[in-house]
């Protein structure tokens, strides 16, 4: 039996419609119709079914709710302010304006209670999945004689935009290959979009999608109280579940309900005024009636008291069995800096050997992975050419979650939301890997993550058109800038075992809580020569000297630092004396104090070299600078006739540089 009357749940939808309206109105922008129509879903989730703390959202054992069709923005903040999390009236009278924590779209960490930022339609989708996947992982390994240390569960709200964007089918088939029995997502069936009518662009059965993707699917009434709740009942924990929700875009509004003018346009005063007197909503703007407030006030408290009570369990349970006390303490506490010790060990364990970076990326991830047990992940069907598994751990499987290899098939769209669904969850590092030219398909997640400032990590090897003979459809060119644009993100290419295994110890641990990308190569690279007592924390400046020079500074990354350095040495025979930096990461270069920079480039004349597009360079070079790289599209050929055909070569560079230099 529902605690809640018949009335008073239709007096607490009406309120989150009617602060829809408000809010709307108010802002003069926003969209109305889907907060309208969701708003009985929303008052059963978050007035009688999920489990959550006003008092403190981030409680790991809560249930995870993402609105994945984020525009719905004010369905959220409705339901946070009415359940007592730090969201008073007056945000939502300031909904969309400057510095307000109720954003146009859910910002994680802009505003409590938001899980994920949403707004490209599908990634809050795919976000879940990750979350899903995240919960189970945690079960696998946080348990004893009494079962899983949590046992959440994620609730999602999609749109019809959502299922249409490709990301969303390949999240949907990984979740449903995995069972993630966590995964419950009601799908808005409202038949509108945008443009009008779902069907002028989309007629597919989407119960019969998502049935062959192995998902449990039910339908409901999105505005029958006991239709949604028998939906609730009925959940599978064995296998994720699709609800489709019908509902009505703008319920109640007597001229725009079920109609494209409902989704992105407040409804106005005369419209709003005459849904509100159909709905029998006869209160002015922002009104919440105490019966109302207090019944969600109370879900809100029971969940307080469900998180006390569980903290009390929880205390007893480690204390009980340290093996697990241990674990838990080891994916839940905000980790030390690496030591001295720690850091030489990895070093030793990556070698300095000539390989591949990718090898020794594959060398540092391991040696990583044996001390930090929150490393998981996979890549994108290229685990032998990434060189990213996991050694001495198993693969995560459809109910199998003890290992740490994630396959996440030939799915980069969704590989990149699911990390940071992953990460969002918390406890765990999650990594994916992919080939460089493939950072097209995972831009949107990897600027989301940027601008959540999560910790979500990617793997890119092929990194250039050392690529070779796969051709210029896969070698990157332009890709390395497309990433070093996007706020927030940091860009490693390092150019050897070293900087391969800094790179890997700043961005699981040393550096902030922030998503890191880091590209390597295939082919082989030979270890750069560094004066005895080199502190390998010298790496985390992004830049740093590994050859004096007094006429100009030579900066080269990842596999093109080997050739300055024999640039370098090739002009020192005619008297030129050329220092080399190796820039690993430029963003963490630009973090650096001026003095540190200026100590680095030595107020020198600057030329660069990277197997790229050359002209973003000048940020560093200046107008009158040099910069060596690749303008154009690559071609298919064996790497070192590829190198020799677009000038970087040892003697090239050395050529280009004496005579740059000549000209003054």
């Amino acid at each position: 039996m529902s605690p809640w009357s018949p009335d008073l749940h239709e007096r607490a939808a009406n309120t989150i419609r009617a602060l829809a309206i408000d809010a709307t109105n108010a802002a003069r922008s926003g969209h109305p119709g889907a907060p309208m129509g969701l708003a009985d879903l929303a008052t059963i989730l978050w007035g009688e079914v999920m489990r959550f703390d006003p008092e403190d959202p981030e409680w790991l054992a809560r249930d995870r709710f993402v609105l994945s069709n984020g525009h719905a923005s004010m369905l959220l903040y409705a339901a946070l302010h009415l359940t007592g999390h730090r969201v008073s009236l007056e945000d939502l009278k300031r909904f969309r304006q400057l510095h307000s924590p109720t954003a146009g779209h859910p910002e994680f960490g802009q505003c409590p209670g938001v899980e994920t930022t949403t707004g490209p339609l599908g990634q809050g989708f795919a976000n879940a999945v990750g979350m899903a996947l995240g919960c189970r992982l945690h079960q696998a390994r946080m348990r004893d004689a009494d079962g899983p240390l949590i046992d959440p569960r994620v609730f999602v709200i999609a749109g019809d935009g959502c299922l249409m964007e490709g990301v969303t089918y390949e999240a949907a088939s990984l979740a449903g290959h995995l069972q993630l029995g966590a995964l419950n997502v009601f799908f808005d069936d409202n038949g509108i979009t945008i443009d009008g009518r779902v069907d002028l662009s989309f007629s597919e059965d989407v119960a019969a999608r998502f049935q062959a993707c192995r998902w449990q699917v039910l339908r409901a009434d999105g505005h029958d109280p006991d239709s949604i709740r028998h939906a609730i009942a009925s959940l599978d924990p064995e296998r994720p579940t699709l609800i489709q929700t019908r509902t009505h875009i703008g319920y109640g509004s007597p001229n725009r309900q079920d109609t494209a003018k409902a989704h992105g346009e407040p409804m106005g005063d005369e419209e709003g005024a005459a849904a509100k007197e159909a709905l029998g909503w006869d209160h002015p703007p922002f009104h919440v009636p105490e019966d109302v407030r207090e019944a969600f006030r109370a879900a809100g408290r029971r969940g307080t008291e469900a998180h006390r009570a569980w903290s009390e369990q929880l205390a007893r349970r480690l204390e009980a069995n340290p093996a697990l006390a241990e674990r838990y303490r080891a994916h839940h506490r905000a980790p030390d800096g690496w030591t001295d010790a720690e850091l030489a060990s990895m070093v030793a364990q990556v070698g300095s050997n000539k390989d591949a970076t990718r090898g020794l990326s594959g060398r540092a991830l391991n040696a990583i992975a044996s001390v930090d047990p929150r490393l998981v992940g996979g890549s994108a069907d290229l685990t032998g050419s990434n060189k990213s598994s996991i050694a001495d751990s198993s693969i995560v499987r459809g109910g199998e979650f003890e290992g740490r290899n994630i396959h996440f098939g030939i799915r980069e769209h969704a590989m990149g939301a699911v990390v940071n669904g992953l990460s969002l969850f918390g406890g765990f590092v999650p990594f994916g890997a992919t080939f460089l030219v493939f950072s097209d398909y995972m831009r949107p997640p990897i600027r989301l993550s940027a601008l959540m400032q999560n910790r979500s990590l990617t793997v890119f090897t092929h990194d250039s058109i050392g690529l070779g003979e796969d051709g210029p459809t896969h070698q990157p060119v332009e890709h390395l800038w497309s990433l070093r644009l996007i706020p927030g993100l940091s860009v490693w290419r390092p150019a050897d075992g070293l900087e391969c295994a800094m790179a890997w110890a700043y961005a699981t641990r040393e550096g902030p809580n922030a998503p890191h990308a880091m590209v390597f190569t295939r082919q082989k690279v030979a270890p750069i020569a560094r004066p005895e007592g080199f502190d390998p924390r010298t790496v985390w400046q992004g830049g740093y000297v590994v050859r004096p020079g007094t006429e100009a500074v030579l900066v080269a990354t990842g596999s093109e630092v080997e050739l300055a350095l024999g640039a370098a040495e090739a002009l020192e025979a005619d008297g030129i004396s050329l220092r080399v930096v190796s820039m690993p990461c430029l963003e963490r270069f630009f973090a650096q104090p001026e003095p540190v920079q200026n100590e680095v480039l030595g107020g020198l004349p600057i030329a660069t070299v990277e197997a790229g597009r050359t002209d973003p360079w000048a940020i560093l070079t200046g107008p009158t600078g040099l910069r060596l790289g690749v303008d154009r599209f690559g071609e298919s050929a064996p790497y070192q006739d590829l190198y020799t055909h677009f000038g970087l070569t040892v003697e090239a560079i050395g050529k280009e540089v004496k005579s740059w230099l000549q000209r003054g």
